[in-house]
């Protein structure tokens, strides 16, 4: 039987960094909400036995290093099952651009081995297998608006964003997670733990007031108005870090950032250590003109929306 899903992209909307794990990850921060824009994934099993990824995309590895492969491997183990499983990629999202392609391919080759082979792992046996491959997939067996803490595996559901129009921006440039992180400690080490547990504290602190706002978001308020999240984003400070050792290192995502914010962005940021930005705007129409007017300066933009959660299941599964 062969099955056709949908593998929804991710932003962060900020992201803290803290100490360095004894496991060699670090503590984070953020919140995590899911996009339109998504690749889409062929899994299909047969007779024999193996794995094999397919995609046009010569970006994309066909190994074990795939991480298709690798839930593919533990799901086939964890299911007590056996054939050859295909899995193809439709590539539409940027590969290593932070908006989490690639954990979400695997996601959803999970549960298309599900529904292909018509078993059930569990919600447990998913969070943890998801939790083996990679620190963000978890996200993707929620959706929506999601907490994420640890290494980023810990992942809560929180009160739904409503959905946004937003603008990705994909600049020709390629951030390596590992020097990225490796670039921060440096930065950091010239703080004393002190000021590092000071600013993390700080840091949560103006994550936790954002979330308590958007929790009471659909209260009644004076005169029938409801708060808008993306003022509370920029009230709170949220942020992303990666920003701040990215930036430097690659000057054409600041530029990026800031002609998001010129093109009209409520609110824009880095998503995850990069290289993709994306602004948040007040309605379609005024993000389909940012991102043509980004288009024209030479950007690749393109419009979309943010995903809540119900959304989000409906069309994975579609």
């Amino acid at each position: 039987m062969s099955v056709r899903v949908r593998a929804f992209a991710k932003i962060n909307l900020g992201l803290y960094i803290g100490d360095r794990r004894e496991d060699g990850f670090h503590e984070l921060q953020t919140v995590y909400q899911t996009i339109a824009l998504h690749d889409v994934i062929g899994v299909a099993v047969g007779r024999g036995t193996g794995i094999e990824i397919r995609c046009t995309d010569e970006r994309v590895p066909r190994d074990e290093s795939n991480t298709c492969w690798r839930i593919a491997e533990k799901t086939m183990a964890a299911l007590k099952a056996r054939g050859r499983v295909v899995i193809e990629i439709e590539k539409r999202l940027p590969v290593q651009g932070g908006l989490g392609g690639a954990s979400a391919n695997a996601v959803v080759s999970m549960l298309g081995l599900e529904r292909a082979l018509k078993k059930d792992l569990g919600t447990e046996a998913r969070l943890r297998i998801a939790a083996e491959v990679g620190s963000d997939l978890p996200l993707f067996l929620i959706g929506g608006t999601a907490l994420g803490v640890g290494r980023g595996e810990q992942v809560f559901p929180v009160q739904d964003l409503p959905a946004m129009a937003c603008v990705i921006v994909t600049p020709e440039v390629g951030v390596s997670t590992p020097k990225a992180f490796a670039d921060w400690d440096r930065m950091q080490s010239e703080l004393t733990p002190a000021q590092a547990s000071d600013r993390m504290n700080e840091l949560g602190r103006a994550l936790s007031a954002w979330l308590s706002e958007l929790a009471s978001a659909s209260a009644p308020r004076k005169g029938g108005q409801t708060l808008n999240p993306l003022h509370g984003l920029v009230r709170a400070g949220i942020a992303n870090d990666f920003e701040q050792v990215v930036f430097p290192e690659y000057p054409e995502l600041r530029e990026g950032k800031q002609a998001l914010e010129r093109a009209g962005a409520r609110y824009a940021s880095l998503s995850g250590s990069g290289s993709s930005l994306y602004g948040l705007f007040a309605s379609r129409a005024v993000a389909q003109a940012a991102a043509g007017k980004l288009r024209r300066q030479g950007w690749k933009a393109l419009a979309t929306a943010t995903v809540p959660r119900r959304a989000y299941w409906r069309r994975v599964i579609g």
